[in-house]
């Protein structure tokens, strides 16, 4: 039995896991063979748990999984999962007259430490040649921020789903930057090193189940929404915005997302984030590439963008 952490109101949720016993040949129900998914509803517990041995893959954005690993915990990145990169962006609120990163000189702009929402922000300003004092940082949780962006305590919100679509949907909020061309937004499949072998043939089958969950999803949206906006507590129309143009993949462990994640890791060193740089490649594992590749769903490029 293969132990899986994930985030309980992310799109790990339980109704995709589930999904993942009901699309395989192998097996067809999640009774006949139970992974043992825990849900967390944030990233500290599943971390934790893989440190602690308590689970054998935990699903965590790429920043929390370097964080893990920089520490010298016995990680493996086995997997990426990827996603449509407009689904992490800067939101203002609707009747904001900024139209561009150049429109917040002194305005605040919501952050977390090394997470997407400062990462979106600092690299938004290189690319524009701007200083990273350009703008009025304010240190808030998205939880937080949430709530300060439509009461006009912040001026900018830079955040991912589903709390984009919450703001887009609820309070008429609008992207001024995606990540796209900015950053790679991507997430980790983690494993607790030492069940890579012990637990193969179990991560593996799980990995070809939840390939094909995110291959159901991509041709069953508003099946899949509506049925994860009950579970997660939703708004329908909030899922339905989300789903409808997640574009979400479970994919190899490739070159670009080695040099993604190293230039992620980089990006934490140079903020501060990360006290020394880190080497990227002592934790990535490939051997899961055959069978990641061998066994059909969109590709990133196909998927929905």
């Amino acid at each position: 039995m293969a132990r899986i952490g994930y985030f309980s109101n992310g799109p790990e949720g339980s109704l995709v896991s589930s999904h993942v016993a009901a699309a395989t040949q192998r097996l067809g129900i999640l009774l006949a063979y139970r992974p043992g998914v825990i849900a967390a509803p944030l990233a500290a517990p599943v971390a934790e748990g893989l440190n602690a041995r308590a689970l054998d893959l935990g699903f965590l954005g790429d920043s929390g999984f370097l964080f893990l690993a920089a520490k010298g915990a016995p990680v493996k990145l086995i997997a990426v999962s990827r996603q449509n990169p407009d689904t992490i962006a800067l939101l203002v609120p609707k009747d904001s007259p900024v139209k561009s990163i150049q429109d917040l000189k002194g305005k605040k702009v919501a952050y977390w430490p090394g997470a997407w929402s400062q990462q979106l922000t600092l690299r938004a300003l290189e690319k524009t040649g701007l200083p990273t004092d350009y703008v009025q940082f304010v240190k808030l949780m998205p939880i937080d921020a949430a709530v300060a962006l439509p009461n006009g305590a912040i001026d900018a919100f830079p955040v991912w789903e589903p709390y984009i679509s919450q703001q887009v949907v609820h309070n008429g909020a609008r992207r001024i930057i995606t990540a796209r061309n900015l950053m790679p937004g991507l997430s980790s499949v983690a494993a607790y090193a030492p069940s890579v072998g012990a637990k193969r043939e179990a991560i593996a089958d799980f990995l070809v189940r939840q390939q094909k969950a995110r291959a159901w999803v991509e041709s069953h949206k508003d099946v899949y929404a509506d049925q994860w906006a009950k579970k997660a507590g939703l708004d329908r129309d909030v899922a339905r915005h989300w789903i409808g143009q997640a574009g979400m993949t479970i994919d190899a462990v490739d070159k670009q997302a080695v040099a993604d994640y190293q230039g992620t890791s980089d990006f934490l060193t140079q903020t501060g984030a990360l006290p020394n740089r880190f080497d990227v490649s002592k934790i990535v594992d490939t051997s899961f590439t055959q069978v990641l590749e061998a066994k059909g769903q969109p590709t990133r490029q196909s998927a929905s963008r």
